[in-house]
């Protein structure tokens, strides 16, 4: 498919001096992914009592966790597509401003119809890290932009990690209310920082904005993830979730045809076709599914009662500081996975984060009594997911036109979405089927956890094959193959003119 060639767009006036600018764009830009990644985990805490605060059903009090899942995997392409075409900064803007507008509904309100709404405002935030990422590309010089991707893609992990003890710590100590007061301010203040500190990114891709397209894939990600993350709830066998899986293969089918013929379709599936960006989507897949089921499972596991034999009856805050060393150790981690980038290619840095998520997997089957071990097991996971996660986005940039880098890192962070909610289906369960009555309640029992972590490690062995399947990539041919596509381009749009 033909790429128009970039165009370059006048400075924007208001914001300060170029120094000053250059030095806040990475703070303030991770900032963001961090607070996206801090809303989307603060609710957790509250899920066992929010039945009880709202006067709703667990079942309905579950839809303030699935509304986000759903709206972020339906809004985070079509959000980097738009900001591929109309301003990367603009639409990141408009990304922050709609979560900080659903977490003041959420301030404001009891009612459980009002938070779902509320939570699936805040799922656009989902893009903000594909729409940095492409900002980081466009604007930093080479030398930097490895290290700066690296630390964007690990705020996903830093920002889940800080969120959870921190909402417990508010949920504990004041009204639940306060703790999305907190994300409202938070929120506002990285709304403000972006629009001052962030320049608007001079590579744009013009032409009208697939609008079929983007309802296509709304419908199928819909169809798809409500079936995935309801199945163990309806039954996978019940006529609703099989008629959603049916209805997303058919609307995905037809979608896929529009995309092929669409003048300038929502996703260049020409592009994502090609071996180096889609086996890069399959190990995002891969990674996300992996990923997810530590931090699933090793909060269920330090919190099962100690009559169950193995369970540690942690507070849910003492839960989240047993995660906070993976957060710290993601941010620590971030700048070395560039240097393997650079030195070895990011191919190489993937599949090597995805061994020691597997290595980390084999430290919890080996010992998932001892706190210290349930520790270290989980802390190595974050460790491989950091540089796993560091990877992708850089596999990417290397792989797509400038003009497109938002939109297809848009889709690679559809693929970790979806690979998180199938690993929350999975584990769940395999924890049902392997449970045992305990006063009367169900409690999953330590063979089920173990099964899960063996299928965790069992899929980051699967991305590590995936990551090394990928065409071999070096930095010097990255850069030829760049210049190539960038002069391809640039003498198709002359013809064109």
């Amino acid at each position: 498919m033909d790429q128009p060639a970039p165009i370059s767009q006048p400075p924007l006036t208001g914001t300060p001096p170029p120094r000053l600018r250059d030095r806040l764009t990475i703070p303030v830009l991770a900032s963001g992914g961090i607070l996206m990644a801090v809303m989307q985990t603060v609710v957790v805490p509250l899920l066992p009592d929010l039945p009880r605060l709202t006067g709703s059903s667990a079942a309905a009090v579950s839809w303030t966790v699935t509304a986000t899942l759903l709206s972020g995997a339906v809004l985070t392409p079509v959000l980097g597509r738009a900001g591929d075409m109309y301003g990367k900064r603009r639409v990141l803007t408009a990304a922050l401003g709609l979560m900080t507008a659903g977490s003041v509904m959420c301030a404001l309100t009891s009612d459980i119809g009002v938070l779902i709404t509320a939570r699936a405002l805040q799922g656009a935030a989902a893009s903000v890290v594909p729409l940095s990422i492409s900002i980081l590309r466009d604007e930093l010089p080479p030398e930097r932009r490895g290290s700066a991707v690296a630390l964007m893609s690990s705020t996903v992990g830093i920002g889940a990690a800080l969120g959870l003890p921190l909402a417990a710590l508010v949920v504990q100590y004041a009204d639940w209310h306060t703790m999305f007061w907190l994300t409202s301010a938070l929120g506002a203040l990285g709304v403000a920082a972006t629009w001052w500190a962030v320049k608007e990114s001079p590579v744009r891709e013009p032409g009208r904005f697939d609008v079929l397209g983007a309802l296509g894939l709304a419908a199928a990600l819909v169809s798809l993830l409500l079936g995935v993350s309801q199945g163990g709830q309806w039954g996978w066998g019940s006529p609703r979730i099989l008629g959603l899986f049916l209805a997303a293969a058919g609307v995905l089918a037809l979608w896929w045809r529009q995309q092929l013929r669409a003048e300038r379709p929502l996703v260049d599936l020409r592009l994502v076709t090609r071996p180096r960006v889609g086996l890069s989507h399959v190990a995002a897949l891969l990674t996300g599914f992996a990923f997810y089921a530590n931090s699933l499972v090793t909060a269920q596991l330090v919190q099962a009662p100690k009559a169950t034999g193995y369970g540690l009856g942690l507070s849910i805050v003492a839960t989240g500081l047993c995660l906070l060393p993976g957060g710290v150790t993601m941010l620590l981690f971030s700048p070395l996975s560039a240097r393997i980038s650079a030195a070895r290619g990011p191919r190489i840095t993937l599949a090597l984060g995805a061994a020691v998520i597997a290595c980390g997997y084999a430290v919890r089957i080996a010992d998932s009594r001892d706190l210290w071990m349930i520790i270290l097991g989980a802390t190595v996971v974050a460790t491989g997911t950091t540089l796993a996660y560091s990877a992708l986005p850089t596999l990417i940039l290397r792989a797509v036109p400038a003009g497109q880098t938002a939109s297809a890192n848009g889709v690679n962070v559809l693929m970790r979405t979806i690979g998180q909610a199938t690993s929350s289906a999975a584990v769940a369960a395999i924890l049902v089927h392997h449970s045992s009555p305990l006063g009367g309640v169900p409690v999953p029992t330590l063979h089920g956890y173990l099964l899960a972590f063996a299928m965790a490690g069992a899929i980051a062995l699967a991305a590590c094959a995936a990551a090394l399947s990928i065409p071999g990539d070096t930095p010097r041919g990255d850069m030829r193959r760049a210049r190539g596509a960038t002069r391809g381009a640039r003498d198709e749009a002359m013809e064109g003119a």
